[in-house]
């Protein structure tokens, strides 16, 4: 008989973005770690943002969790290693409950997950029911409870509460004066929040439980024995150069793990501190995140674009995802229309845009699989090189983001989850006569 544990494991969901299910989430998870709780987190869907806030309010590394970019066994694996050391496991969704292919409810029925969803309660009242009992319905999923966010009052609460019927009302969370700035990628970066961390213990104070119904809430069983098998050490004895700083911000923590699962030793620079590309490097990897924002400084910034080029003319492997390619075009364009000039290693212009210009989840087809992952930009390339691949969207199989090769470099909007592919990662960064 396997070896299992029984952790109280809830997927936090809503019927649409902008609940405030991150925020609940954080929420719940600092007001948790306070009562001596042990938490672990993950985030359900592509996202690289709110796990970071998550972290923060939990101070346990956050995971992604999904049925088709991360996969079933590799799910598993994690909730497995997470219930070892964890009394509370909390799965923020994506989107609305049943938005997406799969779905934040297709999770929770695959792993037999309870469901506390999150309401905006600020313009509603006995309608909240007939909400819940939807969204409860409609799939079915198993629906633990409710936390109903921005509550004026409690009579407010209280009618909120009636409406329930059979489902408990858990928590609320009053409107806040107080809210998690926003920027065109979603949350500002945690370390750039004045005070983050006293803005979580308020939102962890204000958080009014319903001891008895939080009491009440069913744990579910685990299987302990679930584990993914470790790659074979492809990148053995190599070093890989990773950017690592406000403006390349958005990687998987998975894909470091990958990295190192793979035999890697890693090295962190940060190009917006003039960093230089470090000499022991095999290879670079510049992950995605805000090169926009801090155009100024990396035009300035003549020790990097100096090494970058240097790896480059030297046949270096480069990969660079998203922000990391928009850092090594010819020129970047930010929201205010400023030009500024990067490195040069694949000819072309950025601009950012005031739509999104890229979103969803997307595959590379590869010798070795599918590597697969997600896209989401509001910029665009304008580049005379010719695409020496493509991604497919998923699940239409549409054509997706452009993937340029250039000498040693490889670059494209798209964001890859490299424990999807091992061997396919350790290609991308390997030389091609090695």
């Amino acid at each position: 008989m396997a070896e299992r544990r029984d952790v109280r494991v809830l997927l936090v969901a809503a019927v649409s973005s902008g609940q405030g299910k991150t925020t609940v989430t954080a929420a719940l998870a600092r007001a948790l770690v306070r009562r001596g709780q042990r938490v672990r987190v993950f985030k359900c869907g592509p996202d690289f943002i709110d796990p970071m806030l998550l972290e923060r309010a939990s101070g346990a590394p956050v995971g992604s969790l999904d049925l088709w970019m991360v996969g079933r066994e590799q799910c598993r694996s994690q909730l497995a290693a997470a219930a070892l050391d964890a009394d509370a496991i909390l799965i923020e969704g994506v989107m609305g409950l049943y938005d997406g292919t799969p779905s934040s409810a297709d999770l929770a029925r695959e792993f037999g997950l309870p469901v506390m969803a999150v309401i905006d309660a600020s313009a509603m009242a006995q309608t909240a029911g007939a909400l819940v009992h939807g969204l409860r319905d409609y799939g079915p999923v198993e629906m633990a409870g409710v936390i109903a966010n921005r509550v004026a009052s409690k009579g407010h609460g209280a009618m909120v509460a009636a409406s329930m019927r059979d489902i408990p009302l858990v928590a609320v969370l009053p409107r806040q004066s107080k809210t998690l700035p926003e920027r065109h990628l979603g949350l500002v970066l945690p370390e750039e929040v004045q005070d983050v961390d006293g803005l979580l213990d308020l939102l962890a104070d204000q958080l009014e439980f319903d001891d008895d119904a939080w009491a009440r809430l069913r744990s579910t069983s685990i299987d302990l024995t679930a584990r993914v098998e470790a790659p074979a050490p492809l990148l053995a004895g190599r070093t890989i150069a990773v950017a690592r700083d406000a403006a390349f911000a958005f990687l998987y923590p998975a894909n470091l793990d990958t990295l190192r699962a793979l035999g890697a030793t890693l090295a962190f620079f940060s190009p917006l501190a003039d960093e230089a590309v470090p000499g022991q490097a095999d290879a670079v990897y510049l992950p995605g995140g805000y090169p926009e924002l801090h155009g100024e400084t990396l035009a300035a910034a003549a020790r990097w674009r100096a090494s970058i080029r240097a790896a480059h003319a030297a046949g270096m492997p480069i990969v660079a995802e998203c922000g990391g390619m928009m850092a090594l075009a010819d020129s970047l364009a930010d929201q205010a229309g400023t030009v500024w000039p990067m490195a040069g290693l694949l000819e072309g212009s950025v601009a950012m845009q005031g739509r999104i210009a890229g979103l969803g989840s997307q595959g590379l087809e590869t010798p070795h699989g599918l590597l697969r992952g997600h896209t989401f930009h509001y910029s665009r390339l304008e580049t005379a090189v010719a695409p020496g691949a493509h991604t497919v969207k998923h699940p239409s199989g549409a054509s997706g983001e452009a993937v340029y090769r250039v000498g040693s470099l490889t670059a494209s909007y798209f964001h890859a989850y490299f424990p999807s592919c091992p061997a396919a990662v350790a290609a991308l960064f390997s030389r091609s006569d090695a």
